[in-house]
């Protein structure tokens, strides 16, 4: 299941997604206050780009208190919106029976793109 959903994915808008996390990245990127949150936007870009047959975990770095400050500037910066909008795509999908895998991946993302430093995505 894993090559066939990620290529419906793909076509169906998970290109566009992750061309948008990317891009927002590179924009965060030039700055060098905004270069972690670049790093997490292409790490969450990856992730939108090829979702299925991969989790996200929580890391082993020794940067806790860091990772708590830095995903409180990620929530309230536009962390929260896009965890709503993958929400919100999810809820829409379940509706019907093919598209609960689907929705499933976007709630993934949810849960990444809310708050996403000290977590990690690794393949299952």
């Amino acid at each position: 299941m894993n090559l066939p959903g990620n290529i419906i994915w793909l076509i169906c808008g998970g290109f566009m997604a992750a061309m948008g996390y990317f891009f927002g990245g590179l924009l965060l990127c030039f700055t060098i206050i905004g270069i972690p949150f670049g790093l997490q936007c292409f790490k969450i870009g990856g992730f939108v780009l090829w979702p299925f047959g991969k989790k996200i975990v929580g890391s082993n770095s020794a940067d806790g208190c860091l990772s708590v400050i830095c995903n409180i500037i990620w929530i309230v910066t536009g962390g929260l919106y896009t965890a709503f909008i993958h929400v919100i795509f999810g809820l829409l999908l379940t509706i019907t029976v093919i598209g609960i895998p689907f929705a499933r991946q976007h709630f993934k993302l949810a849960g990444l793109s809310l708050a996403p430093f000290g977590k990690e995505v690794v393949y299952d």
